[in-house]
């Protein structure tokens, strides 16, 4: 029994740290809400509420909660998981820093345009988002969806989308994180590599806190080698 606990904590050890963390607190929100130490109307993205009442952990929270245990859930961690950590892993290994700006851009993104969106819980758009930055960086990979259907990466967000339609649900938080997806997409690998184009998103300067030296200067070497493109 020691022996399983040390592997299981070995193997969630082993998970990048910026997915770890958001998983395992969509995971613990879910626990309390099922355990009622906590209510879904403590959570969920209230304007007013944040701005009058000072209720800030609410532009948080709302990030963090999928509904009570059932498919639902299980749907959304299975894919927040998986496309998180591929992220994490590919095209952010060793740029921890720079993955926690994209986080907070798409975060902050959402939480604006939620404003208009009617959506009282933003994790689904920012799964979204995710899987929509993960797939435009990916195009040629081959994905089996439910052992259904075949589709190369791109068609990935849409497909989810579908998925939404299929199961009556709102396609509102699927359409926003596919917008706010491709504006990070278009601004980060887009945008600079086209003829006049620069770099517009910047992480702050706290690369040694997230990624240390290493993390420093591989920003350092970015940022020469975009020099060189515009000269």
């Amino acid at each position: 029994m020691t022996a399983m606990v040390l592997s299981l904590t070995q193997e969630y050890l082993q998970i990048p740290v910026v997915t770890r963390t958001y998983t395992t607190a969509c995971v613990l929100t879910t626990a309390a809400v099922q355990l009622q130490v906590i209510s879904p109307f403590q959570l969920y993205f209230n304007p007013e509420l944040i701005i009058s009442r000072y209720q800030i952990w609410r532009l948080i929270t709302s990030f963090l909660f999928f509904g009570s245990l059932g498919f639902g859930f299980l749907f959304n961690i299975i894919f927040l998981y998986r496309y998180c950590r591929m992220l994490e892993e590919d095209s952010f290994r060793g740029r921890t820093a720079d993955f926690v700006f994209m986080f907070l851009f798409g975060g902050i993104f959402i939480t604006l345009l939620g404003l208009f969106a009617d959506i009282i819980f933003l994790g689904q758009a920012f799964i979204v988002m995710l899987v929509y930055v993960w797939s435009k960086r990916n195009p040629l990979i081959p994905v089996n969806f439910f052992g259904l259907l075949s589709f190369q990466a791109p068609f990935l967000p849409w497909a989810l989308m579908g998925c939404s339609l299929l199961l009556g649900n709102s396609v509102a938080a699927d359409l926003l994180g596919i917008a706010v997806g491709h504006v990070y997409y278009f601004l980060e690998d887009v945008f600079p590599n086209r003829p006049g184009g620069r770099k517009l998103l910047t992480t702050p300067e706290l690369r040694v806190m997230f990624d240390g030296p290493e993390g420093r200067d591989h920003h350092l070497l970015q940022e020469e080698q975009q020099e060189r493109r515009d000269l």
